[in-house]
């Protein structure tokens, strides 16, 4: 298997620093942002937290913007000075698909900026801002997608045992894409509202099909091979992701495109419900069988720290999310106190791994490939 996140090689010299940049550092901005949007709504709904819970979800998705900034200008500069090593990633079968993480962190820093923007910013401001991150990261979010699969498709030497969780981001990131087309669709006119659900319904489609797609090769090769090596333990999270983003997805976009519906809207309301929390259900199998794996790689030893460790913490936040609206559409106070423990978990994940990383930074562990 690739080195790329074992972490076996020493730290590079700071002069390949650049070249050596991890493709999958943007999962922070990802894991960041989704903390400040599930806490800016709340969980637990109690009046007393309300603008605390506002205060911290703007200064998360603030926290998030300034990591997508700080990543960026490296991630890109790494494209321009050292293409070699950035196409040579691209072609691995496991820091290839991380590279979902880039479009996936400006889709999911829009819908954070659509989120908490609103009770800081001027509307238009807000509007463009997102319209500009979502048009950029739709189209690099279906680029990624396509080429890593097409990479996959005609690689030599890839066996079963080569599936790995790490292949759920390019999917994932598709379907994130309706969640910030949404915040759009009233802003402009009828005819580009139609387009805009239209094209969210299509690339929800397409990244839950290829969901499935990914989940029947990773089920297959955790029941008839070895488990993964413990650096891609965090990665069989990463299954709650598109399960998360899914949910929400179909209640947004009946949501949105309720004017288009007529008499029909709450039909497809009432559909758009039920099959959220049919999707949602798996993501709750996910997430049970997801603790167990931990646990079990966690009583065989520690695991070490890589850029992997930011995949507990999207995932996670995207199915508190789903089961926040969830909670909220069914007006289920079970619900929303499930979406409350899992905020909590959502929110120590993000600290320790955040640690984790300061720390890694700070030793140059961080660095390691």
């Amino acid at each position: 298997m690739s080195t790329v996140m074992l972490g076996n090689q020493p730290p590079p010299a700071q002069a390949t620093l650049l070249r050596a940049f991890h493709p999958g550092w943007y999962g922070a901005v990802m894991g960041t942002a989704i903390v400040g949007i599930v806490g800016y709504q709340n969980p637990g709904n109690l009046t007393g937290l309300r603008d605390s819970s506002h205060t911290f979800g703007v200064v998360l998705v603030a926290v998030s913007a300034v990591l997508a900034v700080a990543l960026g200008v490296p991630y890109l500069a790494r494209w321009l000075r050292h293409p070699g090593a950035a196409i040579a990633d691209l072609r691995n079968p496991v820091a290839g698909a991380l590279y979902g993480t880039f479009p996936g962190g400006l889709l999911v820093l829009a819908v954070g900026v659509a989120t908490v923007g609103p009770s800081i910013g001027a509307p238009d401001a807000v509007t463009t801002t997102v319209a500009v991150l979502a048009a950029i990261g739709i189209v690099l979010a279906f680029g990624v997608s396509v080429v890593f699969a097409y990479l996959l498709f005609g690689a030599p030497q890839i066996g079963p045992q080569t599936a790995n969780g790490a292949w759920f981001i390019p999917p994932v990131v598709n379907i994130v894409a309706p969640l910030a087309l949404t915040p759009l669709v009233s802003h402009v006119g009828s005819g580009d509202a139609t387009t805009l659900i239209a094209a969210g319904y299509a690339f929800l489609g397409m990244g839950l099909l290829l969901f499935v797609l990914v989940a029947s090769l990773i089920y297959d090769r955790m029941v008839f091979h070895p488990l993964p090596a413990a650096p891609l333990a965090p990665s069989l999270w990463i299954g709650l992701g598109p399960v998360g983003v899914g949910t929400l997805g179909l209640l947004r976009l009946a949501q949105v495109g309720a004017p288009m519906w007529g008499a029909a809207a709450g039909a497809v309301s009432t559909i758009s419900m039920i099959g959220a929390t049919i999707l949602w259900g798996f993501g709750v199998w996910w997430l049970a069988a997801a603790i167990l794996l931990l646990a079990g790689y966690l009583r065989a030893g520690r695991l070490p720290y890589s850029v992997g460790w930011w995949a507990f913490t999207f995932p996670l936040g995207a199915f508190s999310a789903a089961t926040l609206a969830l909670a909220r559409a069914w007006q289920s106070g079970v619900l929303e106190g499930f979406a409350v423990a899992l905020f909590v978990a959502l929110v120590a994940f993000w600290v320790v791994v955040s640690l984790g990383t300061v720390r890694a930074i700070v030793s140059g562990t961080a660095w390691m490939r």
